[in-house]
């Protein structure tokens, strides 16, 4: 007994399939030497424990495996025999998989005692499968682009896989010709011929080579040679034909004309003996009838010998030919002699090529006394077998330029072609991967594709792979790709599933995508640009009605004023309506220089009192979570400057300022007096006042602040900023001769300063305004033009009580009327935008006729472009005093007045 369990210990340690014995608990009892190796437990430790325990106790992912789980320890229960495949756990915790088998042990009792399980490392053989499914996929790609038709076929005998040639030379679908659908291509006469070779050599899984007629796409049939191998694992396993399809149907053609000449030939020489030759060994004498006479080029009736033999051999093959034949002769070999040949005649010398056949013939004594044997003339034949081979050399710089040509275009194509896996990773690359990513194509081939694609686009990629997996085609799909460089380039992917990889062929559209957002950055752009003209146009008329509005207002209010109506009471009504009203003019003031309705007319500015005066608008508008803060300096020189427009600069930052501190903060507004000794870029040498205006806000990061002046550049998302209000403020400081600077820091705040040059005039504020000059020396007759009524009769209340009379016109044309019909007036005072005829052009017109007329044009905004500057100008709204201080003005100038010249020039 000891003996017999030592023989079945040492069977099973010894034997290379793992082997696990459990007891009724299911616990380890027993494990052989080649369980331990597979496992990398030793018996001792894996004793008394579950198998779960040993090789189940956790999926590849780190998860628990639970028992319930473990199909090997259902064997027990169940009383069953199991077997399948599972992933085991070594004991240096990496993974493998194992198939198995599990027993259940019986008792004498028919009840389960235990289990014996036996398992086997699939690494291998799972390693041989996938190399073998990727030789195969390459397979078919190579035999796609083979210049032979080609196929494949399973164990047994199905005809899986036929490439493209086939179908381009047959004309069938696969569902036609897969399978044993291929005999349909074949002539009916040589199908059952071309079956059973195929069939008898499938069985035998031996090599065959037969030919038959294959039918063309075009309906004709054409001689084929269809030539095939069988297939074997590294294990040996039989696994299929691998075939090829060539069309010799020229080559057929030529040795069927072969065939009938040596048909020809044998008849002959059965007839005449022809090609039969004998050399008696004894003497020397040969019988070479004529038509072998003819083979060497000997005429019949010559005699010959064995040197005629000997030397009419070509040199080439006479070393060959003749060893052949002394190996017939010779007593210890007596092989045959079956020689090709050529000879080279003796008397026309030319080569022809002679295929002989011989055996000698030996006495009692083993003494070669004959050598017998028979020449056929083989030249034709030879020159079809060398044009064949020729063709087959042919075919074969085919095939190698064509895979060259491939070759060619893998290595020079400008596009990215690639082979990749489903498995996330590149499998072969094209060099312009390099070129496109500025990376060498190893570092490439070991990323995955999310390493490489950037994260916004990982679910996009994972949706095509789905797609791709279905067997479905994907055109212009486009991601973004890393460049080595650290940004990402958008290629443009073409993407076609074959087994277990896709073909892909990607171009790099990232300039194309670029010029398109630039494309839609220029548009949005442009729509800001006529949104503002819009607003502007708008803004605008609205101004210019409401200056229309405001000058009867004044003037009533200012009469009631000088003439002292009302008590106290009533004038202190009267100067807070005055103060109302000004302040009106001055918001319609900033709402033409928004409008872009006033031309930049630069004065000496007291910046100190502007500033001062656009404290509470600025406090107004920033909100009660923003404290402004002023600081100017007392000594503060006047500043070259257009008010309106440095007003409106001044309110923009304000609102820049306000809108980056969304949680509130401090707006700080300070002028100094500064010089700079040296240009600093923009800033040129010179005297300046400077205006800070300094927030507390989120700041600006490079890139930002690069482009921060931009037109129509903004950071507040659509519909919340113009992108205008620093690129205007930069603009009048420039036109000024100053400059705009900015400095800011992400988290601390911005200060924008605008540079303005010192004036070296003296401010109109400032000067002590002297008092109009009396026009009781220049009343006369005025003509007036307005084509508002309440306009016009406001002006005219003015100018009747500065002793004026007053002729009313509400159109340019009815004033040219009224001159024609005699009327001279001694000034024209005229409103400029009316329906018709403009003021300007109605000033000019009178001219013609009165050259010396006194003109002064009203307008609600002057604009460079519509007012002459020749002509003196009032802007509404107005008092009575600016109204004499101008008449003063215009009649204190020097005759003559402007006149048109001849040509329709403008004069004085």
């Amino acid at each position: 007994m000891r003996s017999t369990k030592r023989r079945l210990n040492a069977i099973v340690n010894n034997s290379t399939m793992a082997i696990f014995l459990m007891d009724d608990r299911q616990q380890c009892i027993f494990m052989n030497a080649a369980a331990e190796a597979l496992t990398g437990y030793r018996l001792e430790e894996a004793l008394d424990r579950p198998l779960h325990d040993v090789v189940h106790h956790q999926r590849p992912d780190g998860s628990p495996y639970p028992l319930a789980e473990c199909p090997i320890d259902r064997a027990f229960p169940e009383r069953e025999r199991m077997q399948g495949e599972e992933v085991f756990v070594h004991k240096d915790g990496h993974f493998y998989p194992v198939a198995f088998t599990a027993s259940p042990i019986l008792g004498d009792d028919g009840q389960p005692i235990g289990t014996i399980i036996e398992a086997r490392d699939l690494t291998a053989e799972k390693a041989r499968d996938a190399a073998l499914r990727e030789s195969e996929s390459r397979f078919r790609n190579m035999a796609d682009h083979a210049p032979v038709m080609m196929w494949v076929t399973d164990p047994s005998g199905y005809c899986s896989y036929l490439n493209r040639q086939w179908y381009e030379f047959t004309g069938q679908t696969p569902a036609q010709a897969e399978g044993f659908g291929w005999l349909d291509a074949t002539h009916p006469d040589d199908r059952q011929r071309a079956q059973d070779a195929f069939v008898v050599a499938n069985a035998e899984r031996r090599s065959f080579r037969v030919e038959y007629r294959l039918r063309h796409a075009s309906g004709a049939y054409r001689w084929a040679i269809d030539a095939a191998s069988p297939r074997f694992g590294d294990d040996g396993t039989y696994l299929g034909y691998v075939g090829s399809v060539i069309d010799i149907h020229e080559r057929r053609e030529a040795e069927e004309r072969l065939a009938l000449s040596e048909e020809q030939l044998r008849l002959a020489l059965e007839v005449a003996e022809i090609g039969q030759w004998d050399v008696d060994q004894a003497t020397g004498r040969m019988f070479w009838p004529t038509r072998i006479k003819a083979m060497f080029g000997i005429s019949p009736d010559v005699p010959v010998t064995l040197d005629d033999y000997r030397d009419g051999v070509h040199p080439d093959d006479r070393e060959k030919t003749l060893a052949a034949y002394d190996s017939a002769s010779d007593p210890h070999r007596r092989t045959l002699y079956d020689v090709e040949y050529r000879t080279i005649g003796k008397e026309d010398g030319v080569v022809r090529w002679v295929a002989a056949k011989g055996r000698g013939l030996f006495d009692a004594h083993d003494h070669c006394v004959r050598v017998i044997g028979t020449a056929i003339d083989i030249t034709e034949r030879k020159a079809v077998e060398i044009r064949l081979q020729q063709l087959n050399e042919q075919l074969e710089q085919e095939v190698a330029r064509q895979t060259a040509e491939r070759n060619r275009v893998w290595e020079m194509s400008p596009d990215l072609l690639a082979i990749m896996g489903f498995d996330g990773f590149l499998k072969a690359i094209n060099p312009a991967w390099e070129t496109t990513l500025g990376r060498d194509a190893a570092t490439l081939l070991a990323m995955s594709f999310r390493e490489q694609v950037h994260p916004d686009d990982h679910l996009a990629v994972q949706a095509v792979m789905e797609r791709l997996l279905q067997g479905d085609k994907v055109e212009r799909f486009e991601d973004r790709i890393a460049h080595a460089d650290g940004s990402w380039r958008w290629i443009s992917w073409t993407l076609v599933p074959e087994g277990d990889v896709f073909y892909a062929v990607g171009r790099d559209v990232t300039q194309e995508r670029e010029a398109a957002h630039e494309l839609l950055q220029a548009q949005e752009a442009l729509r800001q640009s006529q949104k503002m003209e819009a607003m502007g146009q708008l803004t605008g008329g609205v101004a210019h009605d409401f200056n229309n509005l405001l000058t009867p207002i004044i003037g009533a209010l200012d009469l009631l004023q000088r003439k002292g109506v009302g008590g106290e009471r009533e004038q202190r009504l009267i100067d807070g309506a005055i103060q109302s009203a000004d302040k009106a003019r001055l918001l319609v003031q900033r709402l033409l220089a928004f409008a872009r309705r006033q031309p930049l007319q630069p004065a000496a500015v007291n910046v100190s009192r502007l500033v001062e005066g656009m404290a509470e608008l600025l406090a107004s508008t920033t909100g009660p979570q923003v404290r402004v803060v002023l600081e100017v300096a007392d000594d503060l020189p006047l500043a070259k400057a257009d008010a309106n427009q440095l007003e409106m600069a001044l309110l923009n930052l304000g609102v820049n300022a306000r809108d980056a501190m969304p949680h509130g903060g401090t707006l700080r507004i300070s002028a100094t007096r500064d010089s700079v000794r040296e240009a600093r870029g923009a800033l040129k040498r010179g005297h300046y006042v400077r205006l800070s205006v300094a927030d507390s806000g989120t700041g600006m990061d490079e890139a930002t602040l690069a482009r921060a002046i931009e037109p129509f550049f903004s950071t507040k998302g659509i519909g919340r900023g113009t992108g205008l209000g620093l690129s205007m403020a930069h603009g009048l400081a420039a036109q000024l001769g100053g400059a705009l600077t900015i400095n800011s820091r992400e988290g601390i705040g911005t200060n924008v300063e605008l540079w303005l040059p010192v004036s070296v005039q003296v401010a109109e504020a400032e000067t002590a305004a002297s008092p109009p000059a009396s026009v009781a020396t220049l009343r006369g007759l005025v003509l007036l033009v307005d084509d508002e009524a309440i306009v016009r009769a406001s002006t005219a209340d003015m100018l009747m009580e500065l002793g004026y009379e007053v002729v009313e016109a509400e159109s340019a044309e009815e004033a040219i009327a009224f001159v024609a019909d005699g009327t001279t007036p001694d000034l024209l005072v005229t409103d400029h935008l009316m329906a018709g005829m403009s003021g300007v052009d109605l000033a000019f017109a009178l001219r013609d006729t009165l050259p010396k007329l006194p003109v002064l044009v009203v307008s609600g905004y002057a604009n460079v472009a519509d007012l002459s500057p020749e002509l003196p100008r009032l802007t509404k709204p107005f008092k009575a005093s600016d109204l004499a201080a101008s008449l003063a003005l215009i009649m204190s100038m020097a005759s003559p007045a402007a006149t048109r010249s001849d040509d329709g020039g403008k004069t004085k």
